[in-house]
């Protein structure tokens, strides 16, 4: 929390930590009035709020439908399999891209190329950086986000089920009004959690993944922050930057439990 004190003070490295003289919100104004600051954060509200409405419903869906797999051997081999991914670095995820995605010997491109398509450099490209990274948080995250809700529909009461069964209700409407209304405390904390982190992209994967030809969809603010702030040696803009988006995530976080109180009955405080 100390170091937000740059934001607000002209930090000279090698100098004091606390800065040289004191700015007050001189640096605030300049990234409110920077063009490159407004293109990095409408990338990182679109990337964020599509990425967000995309990933977030598909590990309840995953949960409930090996939930209805009988099979054990076969939901566990799914179950590992989806979330191995999660283990893996964005070093080495990013390499994976690079090699399913190059565009000379690539499997996608391949395939492309047997339909008639022809190769696309998917990674260097604007109009894909978006879709390529929300498959790539699917792949790696899909089964590690649906590990919580295995958990809670493991813990269910089968004589629910059981006296649903007695009465006559299908298994999508055992779905509806079992399952869900089991889940939804759950789903309504991680959708606080979700919201609260919808400006904190996957910085080490983006960064990885972005170069200059797609800067118009991949530049987010971290990245922002990353080249201002630190390669641009200009620290206190950086920290203002920072300052700015913790706040923001901050207010979201406030909102979205307030909202999910009032018409879901749950929150995290």
């Amino acid at each position: 929390m100390a170091g937000n004190i740059l934001a607000f003070r002209k930090y000279v490295p090698g100098q004091s930590y606390f800065g040289v003289k004191w700015e007050g919100f001189k640096y605030f104004e300049m990234f409110l009035q920077d063009p490159q600051f407004w293109s990095a954060f409408k990338n990182t509200l679109v990337l964020s709020f599509v990425t967000l409405l995309i990933t977030f419903p598909l590990p309840i869906i995953f949960s409930l439908m090996l939930n209805e797999i009988n099979g054990k051997y076969f939901k566990k081999v799914a179950q590992s399999v989806t979330i191995i991914p999660k283990f893996l670095s964005a070093v080495v995820v990013i390499m994976i891209l690079n090699t399913i995605l190059s565009p000379s010997n690539g499997i996608v491109n391949l395939l492309l190329e047997k339909i008639g398509i022809g190769s696309i450099y998917f990674l260097n490209e604007a109009s894909w950086f978006r879709p390529v990274y929300i498959v790539s948080e699917i792949w790696q995250f899909l089964g590690w986000n649906s590990i919580i809700y295995m958990a809670v529909l493991a813990s269910a009461d089968q004589q629910q089920y059981e006296a649903a069964m007695v009465d006559g209700a299908s298994r999508l409407q055992q779905t509806f009004h079992i399952t869900m209304p089991l889940l939804l405390p759950t789903i309504a904390i991680n959708l606080i959690i979700a919201v609260g982190n919808i400006l904190n992209l996957g910085f080490e994967k983006i960064l990885l993944m972005y170069t200059p030809s797609t800067y118009g969809t991949s530049d987010i603010i971290q990245t922002f922050v990353y080249r201002i702030g630190l390669i641009g040696n200009n620290f206190s803009y950086g920290t203002a930057v920072g300052l700015f988006q913790s706040v923001i995530s901050l207010v979201l976080l406030w909102m979205t439990n307030k909202i999910t109180k009032k018409y879901w009955g749950s929150g995290l405080w």
